[in-house]
């Protein structure tokens, strides 16, 4: 499939932020997809997990949370954030202030919305879905949970990946029960074996098989419920 790519900029409150755009060519509308970047900044591999989305019918933004500031402060600020005002600190205004941008574009259906984020991304993109019914379905990778976890009440579906040998697995055990007990649509897996950031392939822990199959469930989960929404 022919792409768009772009790296544009857009408003978040009082400052600008930026992002790696892909889109199929053409007028759409695609359903829209905001991708959250690891604790390592809006990289080379986050940029090709958005063009991939794009390649499956995606408007992907990869948005860069440390834009136009001090990378080591930003991330000081949004794991502060994420521990002690899981669910409005500014990482989550910056992602709201991304999803007006990007619905808003005249090739995105803004009733087909969703989000994936690794790390960092996972944590935050569980998070905002608490506090943003215009998210259909969010794929967490080896993320954390908000404070207080009963906020998980409100999530869209989820469709979570999380390896075994991580901190995260237990997170992920815990959504998993959660959305069980609230009855929301969820396929939350743990992998065996897999190590964290397993689908970063510029990192040591990469995991080829695992990759492909969380990303085969992920483009299954939102064809069902992103893709295929329908309004009135």
């Amino acid at each position: 499939m022919a792409l768009i790519t772009e790296t544009l900029s857009f408003p978040s409150g009082n400052r600008q932020l930026s992002g790696f755009l892909a889109r199929p060519e053409g007028e759409g509308p695609f359903p829209g997809l905001i991708v959250i970047h690891e604790i390592f900044g809006l990289q080379e591999n986050i940029k090709r997990c958005a063009q991939r989305f794009a390649e499956a019918g995606y408007a992907a933004l990869a948005v860069d949370l440390f834009a136009g500031r001090n990378r080591t402060a930003c991330m000081f600020s949004l794991m502060s954030g994420l521990a002690f005002n899981s669910l409005n600190h500014q990482g989550i205004r910056d992602l709201k202030a991304s999803l007006n941008f990007l619905e808003t574009q005249t090739y995105v259906d803004d009733a087909r919305l969703g989000a994936v984020g690794y790390c960092l991304g996972g944590s935050l993109a569980i998070a905002w879905a608490c506090t943003d019914n215009r998210l259909k379905a969010i794929a967490p990778y080896y993320a954390m949970n908000p404070k207080p976890q009963e906020a998980l009440a409100r999530l869209c579906p989820v469709v979570g990946s999380y390896p075994e040998k991580d901190f995260t697995s237990k997170p992920g055990q815990q959504l998993d029960l959660a959305l069980d007990k609230h009855g929301i649509v969820h396929d939350v897996k743990i992998y065996p074996g897999a190590k964290h950031s397993f689908v970063n392939d510029d990192r040591g822990n990469y995991n080829r098989d695992v990759a492909e199959d969380s990303w085969d469930r992920v483009l299954a989960f939102f064809s069902e419920h992103v893709t295929s929404v329908t309004t009135a």
